[in-house]
């Protein structure tokens, strides 16, 4: 009877934040803002990603950014430093953004701003390698982060994400000399079970596969939205 509960309790706040996503999107719709959803469990590399994206299509592109974490405006300080809106949501005990956080965070953000002028929302989720998956915040796609470090076998090991995921971006390449990473064991784990995933590796500090992660950026923003839906 507890699992019963448990389950149709879990039902009901997922279709509750489904209503609250659909919702969302219909704004981001209605302004013509592509949103991307980054995902990845702690230290895989959002931010740094973010900063990397933020100083390569500033001229390029309008961006707000949506930054969450479960406590401090740390990350969001960084990067407000690239002249671009960051909206802090902090989760508290939560371990992922939903629907709900997100829609306090665009009416925020439409205190100060025409969202009409903007071309692209980046939502920074809390890190976190589940629950982040599960929770839709209204985007239009979703990008999956896994640090080589993480090793070949997380994907077996935490599916939703890398199910979910429209693109998977591998960081830290830089790091692959240094380890016993096989990185077509790990491609073929990911496709195993989403075949048609866009995988880009990449390593933001050398700049190895950064331009092929802002062209496929680029290549959502100028999608028509019926085909991101």
């Amino acid at each position: 009877m507890h699992q019963t509960f448990d389950a149709a309790l879990e039902i009901n706040l997922l279709h509750a934040n489904q209503t609250g996503a659909d919702h969302n999107r219909e704004h981001f719709d209605e302004w013509g803002i592509t949103c991307l959803n980054l995902m990845s469990s702690p230290g895989a590399g959002k931010t740094v990603l973010l900063e990397k994206t933020l100083a390569a299509l500033k001229d390029q592109l309008k961006m707000a950014v949506i930054e969450g974490d479960m406590t401090t405006e740390l990350d969001a300080e960084r990067l407000r430093q690239y002249g671009v809106p960051v909206i802090a949501i902090n989760t508290g005990r939560s371990c992922h953004l939903d629907s709900k956080m997100v829609a306090g965070g665009i009416h925020r953000f439409k205190e100060d701003y025409n969202p009409k002028e903007f071309d692209l929302l980046l939502v920074e989720n809390v890190g976190n390698l589940v629950c982040p998956a599960e929770f839709e915040v209204g985007e239009h796609a979703k990008v999956a982060l896994l640090s080589i470090t993480e090793g070949e076998d997380k994907p077996l090991k935490y599916p939703i994400m890398f199910q979910e995921a429209d693109c998977l971006i591998i960081t830290k390449l830089d790091l692959a000399p240094y380890l016993e990473i096989d990185l077509k064991r790990l491609e073929a784990n990911v496709r195993s079970m989403n075949p048609d995933v866009k995988i880009i590796a990449l390593s933001a500090q050398t700049g190895e596969g950064l331009e092929d992660w802002l062209n496929w950026l680029k290549s959502q923003v100028n999608r028509p939205r019926f085909l991101n839906c």
